[in-house]
């Protein structure tokens, strides 16, 4: 398989960081592959990012009406054949054409962002990626679906929403339960007052992430270790991090704080957002966390301005092993997870939502969804700043287990108030030569 490479200059060229000079591509996408669609129907994509989840989001696109993926890359050679190998299977099949070649491959992300035959991206790389993925992005002008939790710390998802509102991009999270029916009923049934006034939420999730402590191992011939590590501090390369082709898993880089938020933001980016979203709080969020003491408080504990509590627990709580999201009123309860509905009572699980109480975005394909906002051009189901708003609330959580005493948080101001400690780990300084 050859790797694309594309100059720097017309990198820079197309994103507007030179402004003379024309870049013209060959690149073409054929009707055949495309189908009736109208042009400015079809939208053209790149992978950036071909892990585990990559595969997934690979098949659901390609079978996704109107699309093109034209691009995949990725500095692990294997992980790139592999998804470029199911690619052009896919085309060859649909096109009869056995020699199908309208796929390059690339092992650096703004060779690929130079592309303005490009519509949209996908980024599906890790945590530690994803703010300089979505920013490049942004700044070449390319719709964006990104892989939760939106990104490594508060600051760089700052930035992200920044860009992508900045270049009137449509970006989609990858915090696709909101795409599905039971919670979507889940959160209709709770705003709507059918529970009563809440509470309290218990939201099921896992910890905070450790700093990493794995010993090197030799880096193999297939990996660029140097591009993978990118913006977070240097360390040697282990297996764990970015393991084998062979092993089928989602590897456990995100339970390292140097590339992720360990459960609070892998989890936590799907049942936070439920929560906030069954709370009416997109785009805002809680005020106080208090970490657990061995004392009074025995798990983190969340505080609303409107003086709703959330946890982070299950049985300490006394509410039995949580499944999921527990929302819990003065009148009810309500517990949802993937493939589960509970409601107390009982019949509210079938409670129908008339048309006159408040109805909630209602997507039932979070890929298609993000497909027909790009087509429309207006924000799809979980917008950037959804992303941005529900990912903070880990990211203040891992702050608050860190540094093992309360927190309060400005939701106008997106800053911890009068501590400078907490402040501080809001960001880290990139590792040169990157930055956003």
């Amino acid at each position: 398989m050859a790797v694309k490479k594309l100059n720097r200059r017309t990198f820079l060229k197309s994103t507007g960081i030179m402004t003379t000079g024309t870049v013209v591509f060959p690149y073409v996408v054929p009707d055949l592959v495309l189908g009736t669609e109208a042009p400015s129907d079809r939208i053209v994509m790149g992978f950036i990012g071909t892990g585990k989840q990559s595969q997934h989001l690979l098949r659901s696109f390609m079978n996704a009406r109107g699309t093109q993926v034209v691009a995949n890359c990725d500095v692990d050679k294997l992980k790139l054949e592999r998804n470029m190998k199911m690619t052009t299977d896919f085309y060859a099949k649909k096109t009869g054409n056995a020699s199908y070649d309208g796929v390059e491959a690339y092992d650096d992300f703004r060779e690929l962002l130079a592309r303005p035959d490009i519509d949209a991206v996908v980024i599906s790389t890790p945590d530690h990626w994803h703010g300089l993925h979505t920013v490049y992005s942004a700044k070449a002008g390319k719709d964006i679906y990104c892989e939760k939790p939106l990104g490594h710390n508060i600051i760089e998802c700052q930035a992200m929403v920044k860009a992508v509102r900045r270049y009137d991009r449509v970006f989609q999270t990858g915090s696709m339960q909101r795409s599905d029916s039971k919670f979507h009923h889940a959160c209709e049934l709770v705003i709507n007052g059918y529970i009563g006034d809440i509470k309290k939420v218990v939201v099921n999730v896992g910890g905070p992430p450790k700093a990493c402590d794995l010993p090197a191992m030799e880096i193999p011939d297939y990996l660029d270790w140097e591009m993978w590590n990118g913006p977070a501090p240097a360390r040697p390369y282990h297996s764990e991090l970015s393991p084998h082709i062979s092993k089928d898993i989602f590897p456990n880089w995100r339970n390292y704080k140097e590339y992720g938020g360990g459960g609070m933001t892998d989890w936590g980016a799907h049942h936070f957002d439920i929560a906030q979203w069954g709370l009416g709080m997109d785009r805002t969020g809680p005020v106080e966390v208090i970490p657990p003491n061995g004392k009074d408080i025995k798990v983190l504990t969340y505080k609303y301005e409107n003086g709703i509590t959330m946890v982070r627990a299950g049985s300490e709580e006394g509410h039995g092993n949580v499944n999921g999201v527990l929302f819990i009123g003065d009148k009810g309860k309500v517990e949802v997870n993937r493939g589960y509905l509970k409601t107390w009572p009982d019949n509210l699980v079938n409670q129908k939502i008339g048309p006159n109480e408040t109805r909630l975005y209602d997507s039932r394909n979070h890929y298609m969804d993000w497909l027909d906002a790009i087509r429309a051009r207006t924000k799809p189901i979980c917008d950037v700043e959804i992303g941005y708003s529900t990912v903070v609330v880990c990211h203040m959580g891992n702050i608050a287990y860190e540094l093992k005493r309360p927190l309060r948080y400005d939701q106008r101001q997106q800053r911890f108030i009068a501590d400078n400690e907490a402040n501080r780990l809001m960001g880290r300084v990139m590792r040169s030569p990157w930055r956003i």
